[in-house]
């Protein structure tokens, strides 16, 4: 594994870069930094985010604040139970003309942008939520039989409240799996929140200036697709993503006690670009097996299911990940 020679000043000025977003991002997203990192991970990788956390934790905020400093076109929609796929997607109107005559007009939905917002997006129904999958995967939609692509870079930010159940439906796997990345948003330490109370309630609101631009972004995106990556790391990714599946020869003892079922390939794409990503934020030329392990709760949890077992034993998700995660890259560290 060998660098590309023009690489490294790449790195080097998209490094600046990101340091450069990191900051002006802080101006008004206060104490989430490791938020801030996921969510511009994801964007580095081309892929989209699901974040999950209580109300009020400035999820609205920080994707608000990255629509500014990447350079994006940003849009929200507010997910409610009466949502129609039409309200996204756009629709076909039928006007008369000054002559008397008739002719369709389409009318773009909020989904013809380069950020989406999709807030709550468990409060609409499969229906409404089904008119994304295409959107997210392919970076196009289909109205009236008509193929209409999508401005890129588009990345769809979407925000889930684990508390409140009551009239939301839960997303289909498939939607699920589109998501490269979950982010769990928890509450501020007792220093950010300090802070966040003095910087919201006074006159004064911070503001964010742009940083990258559209273009920008996406040619960090290639940069990511670029780096090398060390046989030892493809091995860790694969040897995780395996291990979680029951019924794999790879699959620990505790994983056929708990995994309902497992990550498919996407979760190991997702974890091969999120950790490029991660190694370009921090500089290094390279990804290691560290990263794969800081990543591997944000790119598995979503896409795996605890058998009724060990949800009546009070197991969880995010404990079974770090178990298998500790177990599957430390067994690749011996190996190599």
């Amino acid at each position: 594994m060998s660098a590309e020679p023009d690489i490294i000043g790449e790195i080097e000025a998209v490094g600046e870069k990101l340091r450069a977003a990191r900051a002006e991002i802080a101006k008004r997203v206060i104490g989430q930094e490791t938020v801030v990192d996921l969510a511009l991970n994801a964007m580095l990788s081309g892929g989209h985010a699901l974040l999950v956390g209580a109300p009020g934790l400035a999820k609205t905020r920080l994707v608000e604040t990255l629509g500014v400093v990447m350079g994006l076109d940003a849009k929200r929609i507010q997910f409610t139970p009466d949502l129609m796929p039409a309200d996204i997607l756009g629709a076909e109107v039928l006007e008369e003309t000054a002559g008397g005559g008739r002719s369709f007009r389409f009318i773009e939905g909020p989904i013809f942008c380069q950020l989406l917002m999709a807030d709550e997006i468990n409060r609409a129904s499969p229906r409404t939520q089904s008119a994304l999958l295409q959107a997210m995967q392919e970076k196009f939609v289909t109205i009236a039989g008509q193929r209409r692509d999508l401005t890129p870079p588009f990345h769809v930010l979407a925000t889930q409240n684990p508390i409140e159940q009551e009239g939301t439906y839960p997303l289909p796997e498939a939607q699920l799996d589109r998501f490269l990345l979950q982010i769990d948003v928890v509450y501020p330490t007792l220093a950010a929140e300090r802070e966040i109370l003095i910087a919201t309630t006074s006159l004064g609101e911070a503001t964010a200036a742009p940083v990258f631009t559209g273009e920008e972004l996406m040619a960090a995106q290639r940069l990511v697709r670029r780096m090398p990556v060390g046989e030892r790391v493809v091995d860790a990714i694969l040897r995780l993503v395996r291990s979680a599946r029951p019924g794999e020869p790879e699959a620990y003892d505790f994983v056929e006690r708990a995994v309902n079922w497992g990550p498919g390939p996407r979760a190991a794409q997702a974890l091969m670009l999120a950790a490029r990503a991660r190694a370009l934020m921090d500089g290094r030329l390279a990804p290691d097996i560290d990263d794969v392990a800081a990543l591997a709760r944000p790119a598995l949890v979503h896409r795996m299911a605890l058998t009724f077992a060990a949800r009546a034993e009070g197991d969880s998700l995010e404990r079974v990940i770090d178990a298998l995660s500790a177990r599957a890259l430390g067994a690749a560290e011996d190996a190599a």
